[in-house]
């Protein structure tokens, strides 16, 4: 019985604690993800506008028709149709249907991460001056490169920007589908090999914040995080002039070994970035030797069917088959030759000459 109500009051005794957590997607430090706070409020506001109604409700209504109550309710077995129930019951949540349909279009469209922000805060207009300071990411198993090209500059598992900054990130991924994100500073993102996805944000606040790998990509992903760090613009160019000062060069044979998988990998910082490497990483062609398939050094993006000439397309090697005359069309018989013609193969290129 003792241990019964211990159980019981112990997880209210220790409601109190959670006064110290740091709900950092509630209290953010960056405009977007302010909005995006917003929004989940005001969302969740809305709905419920009918989930507490319902709740109570039901409360009383098992209290009003209990079956041990004294003085029974009325009892109207003839009752089919209110009007002002059927507006309360279908208008009520349509209405609300609508404003969350609202809200989630502008929202869509605003906090669209490859758009540029538009403020730097609520009544802050993005200066006509500023310049977007660009870090390109990439998801490494299991730790994050930070590229700096403006600055010539990276690091591991270190992330500084200045505040009151537009930031743009460009994000890939080095072998598995990865996501960044930064609760303190706007949205997750998803990193994918091969491919490059793009995020604007901007930090309001100086101090401390952790970024971590919200998507699992294997044994060290719990220990996927890296530290944020705000600064003025000032704190910004000292720390950029001490990496500059003391650090090694990121080029392809050291990316090479980063990408090998490793846990817990400690911050570090290089003062030499080699040009063109992040395209490289995104065309998948940093090893010697390899062409880049998209981005890359020396290469062309990729362009699909559709954007190609009709003479760039050639000829695929399945082909469907011509009708043959020794049986009629629509045979299903098992065994039938008839169901071979479905396709056949055509070969193209040397194959073709060796059929030749």
């Amino acid at each position: 019985m003792l241990r019964s109500i211990t159980h019981r009051i112990l997880p209210v005794l220790a409601l109190p604690l959670l006064g110290g957590c740091d709900w950092v997607v509630m209290n953010p430090a960056g405009d977007v993800a302010a909005q995006q706070r917003d929004l989940v409020l005001i969302s969740t506001a809305l709905m419920l506008l009918i989930i507490v109604p319902v709740m109570a409700l039901t409360v009383i209504f098992a209290i009003r028709y209990r079956a041990t109550r004294k003085t029974p309710a009325t009892y109207d077995p003839d009752f089919d149709h209110s009007t002002m129930l059927e507006l309360a019951i279908w208008g009520a949540p349509l209405l609300i249907i609508i404003a969350l349909g609202a809200l989630t279009w502008t929202s869509t469209h605003l906090l669209d991460p490859y758009r540029p922000i538009g403020r730097i805060a609520e009544g802050r207009p993005v200066p006509a001056d500023a310049k977007p300071l660009e870090v390109q990411v990439v998801a490494l198993d299991w730790k994050w490169l930070f590229i700096y090209p403006e600055q010539g500059i990276a690091t591991v598992n270190e992330l500084v920007v200045p505040v009151d900054r537009p930031l743009r990130f460009r994000l890939t991924a080095s072998s598995v589908m990865n996501s960044f994100y930064a609760p303190a500073l706007a949205g997750m993102i998803y990193a994918m090999p091969g491919m490059e996805t793009k995020l604007h944000a901007v930090l309001n606040k100086p101090g401390q914040f952790e970024g971590i790998s919200s998507n699992y990509s294997g044994a060290g992903f719990s220990d996927m995080k890296f530290r944020m760090t705000g600064v003025d613009e000032a704190g910004f160019a000292t720390w950029v002039q001490g990496v500059r000062q003391g650090g090694g060069k990121a080029d392809a044979p050291t990316y090479l070994e980063l990408a090998k998988p490793s846990e817990r990998e400690p911050v570090r910082r290089f003062s030499i970035v080699q040009p063109g490497l992040f395209d490289r990483i995104v065309g998948q062609c940093v090893e010697p030797g390899r062409p880049c398939g998209g981005h890359g050094h020396g290469g062309h993006k990729a362009e699909g069917a559709l954007e190609k000439e009709p003479h760039e397309k050639g000829s695929g090697p399945h082909m469907t088959a011509p009708p043959r005359q020794d049986h009629a069309p629509g045979v299903r018989q098992p065994g039938h030759p008839a169901n071979r013609d479905l396709t056949f193969l055509k070969p193209v290129g040397p194959a073709a000459a060796a059929h030749a």
